[in-house]
């Protein structure tokens, strides 16, 4: 039986019309960096300034730890302006109503994310989506050591919630750094949906239970 429910964001809960990489690349151009955007999708869902070092290091560009600083900066300073004003901004549709069906089974449901606590917070407030009244926790990859593709954020949500058994967590995400980290964290299911940044083919290629097209098909495998 499954206790906890898992839930990335942008992607899988969250639709926003690619602007996180666009917001990238956008960041990485202003320092005169190009990055295609394929190889911006390979790091989603990563902890972001990971991703940037990832990004530096495949077109073969030194960098300091400062440099990755002021990248996330610039990054952080254009993801929170899109959140909070781009009439794109929306919950992948039956989010609300996934949330709504396993809570009312007893089950938790939790958010995390490779966002830090400043854009998350952003998000929840343009959604509406409260704690408690919408989800039981949310957790952000600048809230523990390692971000994806490590447990770290799955394990804080369960000690938050009493959720003892990784068995008993179900992770659901769009992207290869979300199946890793439902894998590595032991989750007792752990399903690829495909309304974010990879192919149900690309998908394929990781650790899952399942691969469905949207967040709306949870309730039916987890209930």
């Amino acid at each position: 039986m499954i206790e906890l429910v898992v839930f990335d964001m942008a992607g899988t809960t969250v639709y926003d019309g690619d602007a996180v990489n666009a917001s990238f690349r956008a960041a990485l151009a202003s320092a005169g960096i190009n990055a295609e955007p394929a190889s911006v999708n390979a790091v989603m869902g990563l902890h972001k300034p990971e991703a940037i070092r990832i990004l530096l290091t495949e077109v073969g560009q030194k960098f300091t730890e400062a440099a990755v600083d002021s990248l996330h900066d610039d990054f952080v300073r254009r993801m929170r302006d899109y959140y909070a004003t781009d009439p794109a901004v929306r919950e992948i549709p039956g989010a609300s109503a996934a949330f709504a069906a396993l809570r009312k089974a007893g089950i938790k449901v939790a958010l995390n994310t490779g966002f830090n606590r400043a854009i998350v917070d952003g998000i929840l407030n343009r959604l509406g989506w409260q704690t408690p009244q919408t989800i039981d926790a949310v957790v952000t990859s600048d809230e523990v050591c390692r971000g994806r593709p490590h447990p770290d954020m799955i394990q804080l949500l369960m000690k938050k919630l009493g959720v003892r058994d990784a068995k008993r967590v179900a992770k659901v995400g769009d992207t290869r750094a979300d199946l890793e980290e439902g894998a590595n964290a032991g989750c007792g299911l752990n399903i690829g949906v495909t309304s974010g940044s990879f192919t149900r083919s690309q998908l394929e290629a990781y650790p899952h239970s399942q691969i469905v097209a949207s967040v709306a098909d949870v309730p039916a495998i987890v209930l």
